[in-house]
């Protein structure tokens, strides 16, 4: 994780001193617990100084603007309900499709997976508020496996395979929008890096329809990845083992060194044994089956010996 700087640390402070102001101007309880953390000023939990310097790095450690960020997060948590969203169930047969979490990077962070191709609109984005809670929901299961001590943010993956421009129903346009926002606005420097995969010819459109709605910081953390870079670009961050089975097949396709090695060395012989009928020695001749280069290596030095000869 990224240490705090001295003005930094001076900002959390002061931001730790409103916690009262801010829990009362929210109307949430006293203490209350965001991400398992207490929102005590008292506290001398480390975390909950990794977790208020996220609110003023979001807003460039201002801090009226990053303690309004917080009451405003916290007033939203308590009208979503985003506390018991944990324990709501959905049709995983039907969400799972459109994502999940698996594994962690070489540093530890959850990854999270997201599909905007092959998966059926109608039936995902029929109900456009289930949705949006599902989406959150999983954003909250990163959370919890995000300990604040010694993982801070995710791995996003948004794979683009199979989808059409075209296609997009109102409903997914209209939940995809909604989500952005949510976790712009109550989602705070959790994002560590956003791979963009598969991405369609027309995708570069798409982007510059949200980007408005994107703070530069957290542009700066997308890398958008050719089908060639995918493999590469993936396996910088998460180990190979780690990798969801669908993006193992970008890697690139191992050859046999052992058999390489073997057909590039290898001669082939023949034995032709000529004899001749009046009493004269048999001849042995070897026809070397070569690779090139060795072939010519060979006939140079074979015209070497008889230049010699001569």
């Amino acid at each position: 994780m990224e240490p705090l700087t001295d003005v930094e640390k001076e900002a959390v402070s002061q931001l730790k001193a409103s916690l009262p102001e801010i829990t009362k101007c929210a109307q949430v309880p006293e203490n209350y617990q965001l991400w398992n953390i207490a929102l005590d000023k008292e506290s001398t939990d480390s975390r909950l100084d990794v977790l208020l310097v996220k609110f003023l790095r979001a807003r460039n450690l201002d801090l009226v603007k990053a303690t309004k960020m917080l009451t405003d997060t916290l007033i939203w948590r308590k009208d979503f309900k985003t506390d018991e969203l944990l324990d709501e169930t959905f049709d995983e047969s039907l969400f799972s499709s459109v994502g999940y979490l698996y594994k962690t990077d070489k540093k530890g962070r959850p990854v999270c997976y997201n599909f905007y191709g092959d998966i059926d609109q109608e039936k995902v984005f029929a109900d456009v508020n289930k949705f949006i809670r599902w989406r959150v929901q999983l954003m909250e299961k990163g959370i919890q496996q995000i300990d604040l001590v010694n993982v801070d943010s995710m791995i996003v993956i948004h794979d683009y395979k199979g989808a059409s421009v075209l296609g997009r129903t109102q409903n997914a346009k209209t939940a995809t929008k909604e989500i952005i926002k949510i976790m712009q606005d109550n989602y705070p420097e959790f994002l560590a890096t956003k791979f963009f995969v598969n991405v369609p010819w027309w995708g570069s459109t798409i982007f510059k329809l949200v980007r408005p709605l994107l703070s530069e910081a957290t542009v700066k953390k997308f890398v958008v990845c050719s089908n060639d870079e995918l493999y590469s670009n993936l396996t910088k961050l998460i180990p190979e083992e780690n990798l969801a089975d669908t993006y193992r097949s970008y890697a690139p396709k191992k050859k046999n060194l052992q058999e390489s090695e073997l057909k590039e060395t290898s001669v082939k012989e023949e034995q032709h044994v000529v004899e001749e009928k009046n009493g004269s020695t048999t001849e042995t001749e070897k026809v070397l089956v070569t690779p090139e280069p060795i072939k010519q290596v060979a006939e140079s030095s074979t015209a070497a010996t008889a230049t010699k000869e001569n």
